[in-house]
């Protein structure tokens, strides 16, 4: 059992039998009144973002996740299809519950899929991804200026503003939650 004392941000619990992550948290007392802790949830099957207030005590139960390495295969009609690889078993993941992680998805690649009660729901995607830059506008010389960016497709074909050294077929790591160039690879 999880206790509201114990919230941290990402952790993750289950309420009436579906599973959330708590994506931000803030205790709060007035008086001589029990203490009272807000906060935002994110269904993790569904995406769905609510905002929740407990008393400070009360208890959940700790979801039935597993993880299982998995090698993402291809994307066909709105379905993201991987490959169990113990088992060579192939299932699907659909938008809703990829979101905005499949423009950093490489074929062949391989990812951790998050399960819940034996079936796949999400995907668990590391904060940061190294992608090959397919390709950008030359640096223009004189440009000494500070922030200053050009725009760089990658192999996924998403486009990122990266900085001016940035060249055709250089590596970069992207922040996968801002979607943001954090450096050279």
């Amino acid at each position: 059992m999880i206790s509201t004392g114990d919230f941290r941000i990402g952790m993750r619990i289950a309420i009436e039998g579906a599973p959330y992550y708590i994506v931000d948290f803030l205790r709060s007392q007035t008086g001589r009144g029990r203490a009272n802790v807000w906060t935002k949830l994110k269904n993790i099957k569904t995406g769905q973002v609510v905002e929740r207030t407990f008393t400070s005590g009360e208890s959940f139960d700790i979801p039935d996740f597993s993880h299982k390495r998995t090698q993402y295969l291809y994307a066909s009609e709105g379905e993201w299809y991987f490959m169990d690889t113990e088992n060579y078993d192939q299932f699907s993941l659909t938008k809703d519950q990829l979101g905005d992680y499949t423009q950093y998805l490489k074929e062949n690649g391989e990812y951790t899929i998050l399960y819940f009660e034996g079936k796949p729901i999400n995907l668990d995607m590391p904060s940061s991804v190294i992608l090959k830059v397919v390709t950008t506008e030359p640096a223009v010389r004189g440009d000494s200026v500070s922030n200053i960016t050009k725009a760089a497709t990658l192999e996924t074909g998403i486009e990122v503003r990266v900085p001016p050294f940035v060249k055709e077929g250089d590596s970069i790591k992207i922040d996968t939650r801002t979607g943001k160039y954090l450096e050279r690879a």
